[in-house]
């Protein structure tokens, strides 16, 4: 875990209009600055940053947060992930709790290696961009494939010279830890001695979704029947392949707005189509698709297409993973590139419309172009349908969400018209699946707990539901609840202004403010009770404190209770003489407000409680008592009513 002394010195180092300027193009608008959202299309700009609250808000789209959340939203980072990230933005050394040996030098492994990375991939460029034999070779096949300067320097390309050890000796040189690079894979050892392991090779970087390098795809250039086509850098501290999706980092940003995944095979695929302007687009390096790569595509959408060659190879490649896909609930559809072509050749042969174009008519489901193809190969085979058909059902069965419902029912309905088969067969056949894997992971559950004693891991990582938009939210609020959110927020931005000669708001605020005034949030009610521990505590707590709350449904909260109010117009001045009050002039009537009418809640509470006890009562004495005490709140309610029709709510 990050220590408390770390995130407080991230905290204090925050800029909003640094890390939000640097995906958004902002202008100043009065106090505030304003640029188009970066979470959803628009033309005219809606999307609102305030440095003084360092908040945002899309009046768009709804999304509101901080710096924080802002970075985890886009970047779909966790918690400590943006922390981290931030971090390294702001050069800030990050200093964790007690952790394992083990683990530490794990750490220090993986940030070595990073760092070399690094290294080698600008000593790559360079070669690419400023050897004779790089750019005669190197340059000159990229060129040809089509590739121009601006698409090479984004994916950082590069070249290693077709010599024994060129790399080796400038690594070495540079001092570089030769266990290290022996882990990365650029070098091998032969006889004892350091030699390159990517000679005479265009080398692809390998990012992670933060930029950092991970790796190295190599490939040779020419034909040479002796050498792999691709040489990739082996497992290690930071590379693991069944955890990588080539391009992410590029496409992270444009897979999120469009809310699609496109997924290719190569390298050469994935920059052809970012150069042709489709950058939504990864790669898997024709492997199978792991649980771990299909979570992080889900990270940024539900909706992933398999983009594969056309020939009998491309259309396996495509259908390995569909189980997968299917329970991780990704809507997943595939598009085959005619025979003869693939991403690469046919998006430059037709152009970047024509190819989005042919994308967008020729999706196909995926479960269904996998029944059509073993249809076709099954024929009038018997016992191959009777496969198919229980295979068809195992993979429905795969589809067990409860929000899945209706299209686990629509595949039973296509596919049993299909395989003419009666529909209720297939029910019954994808019911008895589901069974078998519910006894399967109850079996599973109860060896654990027998070994374990019940005990439930943690999540893997430090993710979280984010809560509904705060547009949606408002909408379901009512008056009661705005008011707690209304005292909350006097807590917030005025707890430290003078109240009267011998306390504050905060203290006048706390003594009038108890747990039964605040029923309709327990967040809000948790809120309050942050806020005066810290302030017994002897700190001085404002919104900023909560904005970056570990807990993100608090932050989430106190960023929608903090929004954006109406501002006076700088321009008011020229028609009006003398100064305009603002919130800061009135805040004494605004939480005399706020309480007047949180006092008149409690007393209709107290009226329908009586009412109740009344209703319950036969006592002719307990009788009069009531409506005595019924007369004496609804007096109190008058005389509260004629104060909240006279100050501002």
């Amino acid at each position: 875990m990050i220590s408390q002394q770390t995130i407080q010195q991230i905290l204090s180092r925050i800029d909003i209009l640094d890390i939000v300027g640097s995906y958004v193009k902002l202008k100043k608008r009065g106090a505030n600055y304003l640029g188009l959202c970066p979470f959803h299309n628009e033309k005219t700009p809606s999307f609102t940053v305030s440095p003084s609250k360092e908040i945002y808000k899309c009046f768009g789209c709804g999304k509101s947060g901080n710096s924080i959340s802002f970075i985890m939203e886009l970047e779909k980072y966790s918690y400590v992930e943006a922390l981290k990230w931030l971090a390294n933005k702001y050069n800030i050394e990050i200093e964790e709790t007690y952790v394992s040996e083990e683990y530490k030098q794990i750490q220090q492994t993986a940030d070595s290696l990073y760092i070399l990375n690094q290294f080698a991939q600008k000593y790559f460029t360079q070669q690419l961009h400023q050897s004779e034999e790089g750019i005669d070779i190197a340059k000159s096949y990229l060129k040809e494939r089509g590739f121009t300067d601006s698409i090479i320097d984004k994916f950082q390309l590069g070249y290693n010279l077709n010599q024994r050890d060129a790399f080796s000796k400038a690594a070495v040189q540079e001092q570089y830890n030769p266990d290290l690079l022996l882990k990365t894979g650029i070098v091998t050892n032969r006889d004892g001695h350091l030699v390159d392991n990517y000679r005479g090779r265009i080398i692809f970087p390998i990012h992670n979704q933060s930029g950092k390098i991970l790796g190295f795809g190599a490939r040779i250039i020419g034909k040479n029947d002796r050498a792999p086509k691709y040489i990739n850098t082996p497992e290690n501290e930071i590379y693991i392949k069944s955890k990588i999706l080539y391009g992410t980092y590029f496409a992270r940003q444009s897979i999120d707005k469009l809310d699609e995944c496109l997924l290719v095979e190569g390298y050469t695929d994935v920059i052809s189509l970012h150069q042709a302007g489709v950058e939504n687009v990864v790669a898997s390096g024709g492997t199978s698709l792991t649980t771990d790569q299909l979570r992080l595509v889900k990270k940024y959408t539900n909706n992933l297409t398999i983009i594969y060659d056309g020939d009998g190879a491309g259309i396996k490649a495509a259908l390995r993973g569909l189980d997968l896909a299917l329970e991780e609930g990704l809507n997943v559809k595939l598009v085959l590139i005619p025979d003869g072509e693939d991403p690469d050749s046919y998006v430059n042969k037709v152009g970047a419309d024509a190819f989005r174009d042919f994308v967008n008519a020729n999706k196909k489901d995926f479960i269904i172009f996998q029944l059509e193809i073993q249809l076709k190969d099954a024929q009038n085979d018997t016992h191959k349908k009777a496969q198919l058909v229980n295979q068809i059902a195992e993979t429905i069965a795969k589809i067990d969400k409860a929000e899945d419902f209706t299209k686990q029912q629509d595949y039973i309905r296509q596919c049993s018209q299909m395989m003419g088969i009666e529909e209720e067969g297939l029910t019954n056949l994808v019911n008895k699946h589901i069974r078998e894997k519910l006894q399967k992971q109850a079996q599973k559950q109860a060896n654990q707990k027998g070994a374990q004693d019940a005990f439930i891991p943690p999540p893997e990582d430090d993710s979280f539901v984010l809560p509904m938009d705060e547009s949606e939210f408002l909408l379901l609020l009512n008056k009661d609840e705005q008011n707690e959110r209304a005292l909350i927020r006097c807590l917030l931005e005025f707890g430290l202004k003078p109240w009267d000669e011998s306390k504050t708001v905060a203290e006048y605020l706390l003594g009038e403010i108890n747990d039964n005034d605040l029923v309709e949030s327990a967040n809000l009610k948790h809120i309050m009770e942050i806020y005066e521990h810290w302030y017994k505590e002897g700190l001085e707590p404002t919104a900023k404190n909560f904005f970056y709350h570990e807990d993100q449904s608090i932050s989430t909260l106190v960023v929608s209770i903090m929004d954006f109010q109406h501002e006076v117009s700088a321009k008011w001045s020229e028609h009006y003489d003398g100064k305009i009050a603002t919130r800061e002039d009135l805040y004494p009537l605004e939480i005399k407000s706020c309480l007047t009418y949180s006092k008149l809640r409690k007393i209709r509470r107290l009226i329908e409680e009586n009412q109740r006890d009344m209703a319950n009562t036969t006592d002719f004495e307990q009788q009069i008592l009531l409506l005595q005490t019924h007369q004496h709140l609804k007096q109190m309610e008058m005389d509260l009513t004629k104060l909240v029709g006279t100050v501002i709510l």
